[in-house]
């Protein structure tokens, strides 16, 4: 009897080792919470302060090379959330790889980005050329859809649940594509909500 038991731990020691060797399993859930909340209190000053609302006339008829004028201020406070979002990501998957006697930087994480970084940079890219057409009522949605295709892609080097958020997220891309007044309804759930969701799960999945 105790030796079935000793094999049963050997065999779940070899599995764990196995598993980070091949996932990188120090994604923070409480990253995924913060980027959530950055990002709702995005949308809300960019809807109720600047007025940003890309299913406005003013966002589907702009004269390519002219935007409206807050934009601008719009556009600016994106790249602080993503900044933001980025920098917490690292903070948390930093403290995790420590707690697990990890390095943050290893072959793991190095596949991951490159999967990511490949619709991302992308994805990026075609949102510079919809800004230049100034076609911006379709921003929200394909910042959406590249950003699940580079989920999906991460989720063969991570828990499997990105997958999941990834299709999720390519799913609300698609609608905000279609139905262009909910893009930034679409980006709130997308990047917000679902990114608490996600997160909080993953806290006390994998975390606790």
């Amino acid at each position: 009897m105790k030796k079935e038991k000793d094999y049963i731990r050997d065999i779940a020691e070899i599995r764990s080792m196995m598993e980070r060797s091949s996932k990188f399993l120090s994604l923070s859930g409480w990253a995924g919470v913060m980027a959530g909340i950055y990002a709702i209190i995005g949308v809300y000053i960019a809807h109720k302060l600047f007025h940003f609302n890309p299913g406005e006339t003013a966002y589907t008829s702009t004269t390519p090379g002219s935007w409206p004028d807050n934009f601008t201020n719009v556009f600016s406070l994106a790249l602080s959330v993503l900044i933001l979002a980025i920098g917490t990501a690292i903070f948390f998957s930093y403290n995790k790889a420590n707690k697990r006697n990890e390095k943050l930087w290893n072959p793991t994480s190095r596949r991951l980005l490159v999967n990511m970084a490949i619709p991302l940079v992308t994805g990026g890219v075609l949102t510079l050329i919809l800004i230049s057409k100034a076609l911006l009522d379709l921003i929200a949605p394909f910042t959406l859809l590249f950003y699940g295709l580079a989920l999906y892609n991460a989720g063969k080097f991570t828990y499997g649940e990105v997958r999941v958020l990834g299709l999720i997220e390519i799913g609300l891309g698609l609608i905000g594509a279609y139905f262009t007044g909910t893009g930034l309804l679409c980006w709130a759930i997308g990047f917000g909500v679902l990114h608490i969701i996600y997160g909080i799960y993953i806290h006390y999945k994998y975390e606790q």
